[in-house]
């Protein structure tokens, strides 16, 4: 196996993971939307996107709430 594929392999490993998650992070719920992280982060300021307060002040966005945002547009 070459470096390419191994690293190929181990970035599909963790998109798998990352979509099995309840709550995601505002640049790993912008990766999955396809958007930038701003971008997500202005929908939470609006309104559009609602997020709760983790530790240290971070948001967190429910996969629930993405499908939601999703299936609203």
């Amino acid at each position: 196996m070459e470096v390419s594929e191994s690293n190929q392999t181990a970035k599909e490993s963790r998109r798998i993971e990352r979509e099995d998650r309840m709550a995601y992070s505002i640049p790993e719920a912008a990766e999955l939307l396809g958007l930038d992280y701003f971008s997500v982060y202005r929908l939470v300021q609006r309104g559009k996107l609602k997020a709760c307060r983790a530790l240290r002040g971070k948001f967190l966005i429910t996969r629930a709430e993405l499908n939601r945002l999703l299936n609203s547009e």
